[in-house]
């Protein structure tokens, strides 16, 4: 018999949040390796609210905006550190990692940088 569910935590908790840019920072170098542009601080807004309403949850545009603009910052801020290779490598680690049954220590990492950048606010 497999445990009961754990019951989702609110959209703006620490841990939420910081999942939040982890997601759309993996999304940002995706499509930013794959097709050479960089998603909007508005798109990726919208990624997020699209994100949180498959579990009925929501933030404010403005906590949207924020997290899309941190998560913009620390995509580029890969890309610009990392060869090309190794910059595919981290994206591909940080996509595999959504799935919650994927253990990867490279997006254990990315994961804490992102809880970082939350408490610098």
């Amino acid at each position: 018999m497999s445990p009961p569910p754990r019951p989702t935590p609110p959209a703006d908790s620490r841990g939420t949040r910081a999942a939040l840019i982890f997601a759309l920072t993996a999304e940002r170098l995706s499509i930013h390796y794959e097709h050479g542009q960089w998603l909007t601080e508005a798109q990726g807004a919208s990624f997020i609210a699209d994100w949180l309403r498959r579990s009925e949850r929501a933030l404010p545009l403005a906590d949207r905006r924020q997290l899309s603009a941190r998560s913009d910052g620390l995509a580029r801020q890969i890309a610009g550190s990392l060869s090309r290779e190794a910059g595919l490598y981290t994206t591909h680690e940080m996509m595999e990692a959504l799935d919650p049954n994927y253990d990867s220590e490279l997006a254990r990492s990315m994961m804490d940088e992102c809880a970082r950048l939350l408490d610098a606010e």
